[in-house]
């Protein structure tokens, strides 16, 4: 049995100091060791889902330990439910919402969301997906799922969302035919979405990621208004016509009292497809400097790629179809710091109360 030792004590007192590098803090008070002459055993415990960080970790600690005792390290993962904006009460089976915005389309905002989901449900998150752009929904297709994909209804109310790759999912591409337009106005197009989102039964997800139209109008305004959101992550690309949407964006998100988790850039450079060279076409550190302007991060620079696009049509994302590639890491990279900024943001404030699904 292992048994505290003062070695245990100092290798912890020092772990605390270390930089967390998707916080950018010190990681404090997470650590816990115990040990003896021949091992330590350390456990982790976040706010937030870290799995593939533990071979980087385990180097972590090796260089940190004195010694030369064998480490176990267990990586524990404890995401609460933050507080939302307003009075609106949380959903019922989900913690935390978040919704992923543009100010305009065109910028890889579904490419972005489905990505990060499955990055964040890698990482070791119950994870969801609520499409919410009624006039062209894309998750189905970015997800694979056959044509005619239909939830069940549990009760004859509530649906039971599909699932892809361990993600709960729910469109309304599930709901109509692909050659069906969405002919409805503003208040029609507000209350189908409402109706799916409190009549999903959602699984015990720890985040909840709502493709959201692009835009900054009505809609969006009246969704910012009535859907319990813990955070918001912002997608653009680097030039200038962008990030002047997105700039709207943030400012939407500021009036509504939902933080601004991050910026992600998306179609940050070009990637040659046949000698690898990157250039920097629609301009450069635009998302960067959008975030120092409103004093948030900058999450994460996606490519313009060639192999993103092509997975994508295809219904294989990049993070499940080719894991170990470099844009991969860059998505599991964003959903770590993603997931670090809402539980570091949040960490004293108290959730809001959860509405429960009627049975009346």
């Amino acid at each position: 049995m292992l048994t505290d030792a003062q070695p245990s004590l100092e290798l912890q007192a020092k772990l605390e100091t270390l930089i967390d590098d998707n916080s950018g803090q010190p990681y404090g008070a997470v650590w816990q060791v115990v040990g003896d002459d021949h091992r330590a055993h350390v456990t982790l415990t976040l706010g937030y889902p870290a799995q593939t960080e533990q071979t980087a970790l385990e180097a972590k600690i090796k260089a940190t330990m004195a010694d030369a005792r064998e480490l176990v390290l267990d990586i524990e993962c404890q995401v609460k439910s933050h507080a939302t904006q307003g009075n609106i009460a949380g959903l019922k089976g989900v913690k935390n919402i978040i919704a992923v915005a543009s100010g305009k389309g065109g910028v890889g905002k579904s490419t972005t969301t489905v990505n990060l989901a499955l990055a964040m449900a890698k990482e070791g998150a119950r994870v969801g997906i609520l499409d919410a752009d009624i006039y062209g929904p894309s998750q189905g297709m970015l997800l694979g799922f056959a044509d005619g994909t239909r939830p069940q209804v549990r009760e004859d109310k509530f649906f039971v969302p599909p699932t892809a790759f361990g993600v709960q999912v729910m469109s309304m591409a599930f709901l109509t035919t692909k050659d069906t337009p969405v002919a409805w106005r503003g208040p029609m197009v507000t209350g189908a979405l409402m109706q799916i989102l409190t009549q999903t039964d959602w699984n015990n997800l720890d985040y909840l990621f709502i493709d959201m139209p692009p835009g900054t109008g009505d809609i969006q305004l009246t969704l910012a208004q009535k859907v319990p959101v813990a955070g918001s992550v912002i997608v653009t690309t680097p030039q200038d016509i962008a990030l002047l949407d997105a700039r709207r964006g943030i400012e939407m998100f500021n009036k509504v009292k939902i933080p601004v988790l991050g910026v992600v850039e998306n179609m940050s450079t070009h990637i040659c497809s046949n000698c690898g060279h990157h250039e920097a076409i629609f301009g450069d550190e635009g998302g960067a400097s959008l975030a120092k302007q409103y004093n948030v991060n900058v999450l994460g620079k996606l490519p313009l790629s060639l192999a993103i696009r092509e997975q994508s049509d295809a219904g294989r994302p990049i993070v499940v179809n080719a894991p170990e590639s470099e844009t991969a890491g860059i998505y599991q990279s964003i959903a770590r710091k993603l997931g670090a900024t809402l539980a570091s943001q949040q960490n004293e404030q108290i959730a809001m109360p959860i509405i429960g699904m009627s049975d009346d």
